[in-house]
């Protein structure tokens, strides 16, 4: 199933330091490793290794999907709750990372602050995955990429458009689908658009492309011609002190039908979740025709498959 032709990938920081060639690597990969798995169950890539999986956020998705991805994989994973390891407060970033590069194989990191990935990768000797951060979620990137393609057999020339806050999930969008040739438009309230680094750097990525990159205060212009329409909470965790502000700012930014049907007629409807309905999504669009929200959270696992597979065992 692997391949010679094989690139190494020390640490999964941001989909921005892959080229595009890296990243299609990863998405075929994925798409070779959920076949296989239908198909009877994935090769021990990772058999004899551990991945220790530091939580400084609760979290259904990223907990459960990179343990499945392990135990698929012949590996094993411990999770290490926020009350156990208080990364930078029980003790430093960079001795915990050395602490953990002695026990595991590979450390997954869910934090708040991005510096401290950036820190445990600059102080591990083993790969460093990032789970998330306030920066990005390039994990979800990837699984959302890989849905994307699944059900379009395509993302060059494609239009995804985000809806909502301009947060670390638009961040790895914009990288994502730039890098891909994508045509990315984010359309938040005044005061919410994505960081304009962030947008500066896809917009360099598109340019390669021959893509577009667009960020917008009006979510129906927004839409017109999308073939995916993303959204998120409008509060993410750590901002729950703005969450009743932001219910005021964002009215208008509902992903219903209403939107939806500014856009093509068979387009896609995508939230990373946990969703909350009634707010940044209806229910009659987040279970209706449109949407592929659970595929979307079934193929976060197999697209960690594929990091973690790169990653600790140096196979694309």
């Amino acid at each position: 199933m692997i391949t010679e032709d094989q690139v190494t990938m020390k640490h999964f920081i941001s989909v921005a330091d892959l080229t595009t060639e890296e990243l299609w690597q990863l998405l075929d990969l994925a798409r070779r490793l959920k076949a296989e798995w239908q198909q009877g169950g994935n090769e021990p890539l990772l058999k004899g290794k551990t991945l220790g999986m530091i939580f400084q956020k609760p979290s259904l998705r990223t907990r459960v999907s990179f343990e499945v991805a392990m135990i698929h994989l012949g590996g094993q994973a411990l999770y290490l709750s926020p009350d156990e390891i208080q990364l930078g407060k029980r003790e430093s970033v960079a001795d915990a990372a050395r602490v953990l590069s002695g026990y595991v194989d590979g450390i997954m990191a869910r934090v708040f602050a991005h510096q401290d990935i950036e820190e445990l990768a600059a102080y591990a000797r083993v790969p460093v995955v990032n789970g998330l951060s306030d920066y990005n979620h390039p994990c979800q990137a990837v699984g959302d990429l890989l849905t994307i393609y699944e059900q379009r057999e395509a993302l060059k020339g494609l239009k995804l458009v985000y809806i909502g806050d301009g947060n670390n999930v638009a961040n790895s969008l914009l990288l994502a689908g730039s890098r891909v040739g994508m045509d990315v438009t984010v359309a938040s309230p005044r005061g919410y658009e994505p960081h304009p680094g962030v947008v500066r750097l896809a917009r360099e990525f598109a340019a390669e492309h021959g893509c577009h990159i667009a960020v917008s205060n009006d979510p129906f212009a927004a839409v017109q011609g999308a073939d995916a329409i993303y959204t998120d909470v409008w509060a993410s965790m750590g901002q729950e002190a703005e969450a009743e502000e932001r219910k005021q700012r964002f009215v208008g930014f509902q992903v219903n039908e209403e939107l939806v049907a500014q856009a093509g007629s068979d387009v896609l409807v995508m939230h990373c979740l946990p969703a909350h309905r009634g707010q940044e999504i209806t229910d009659a669009v987040a279970d209706g025709p449109h949407s592929v929200l659970f595929p979307q959270a079934e193929n976060r696992l197999h697209g960690q498959k594929a990091i973690l597979a790169t990653c600790m065992a140096g196979q694309v």
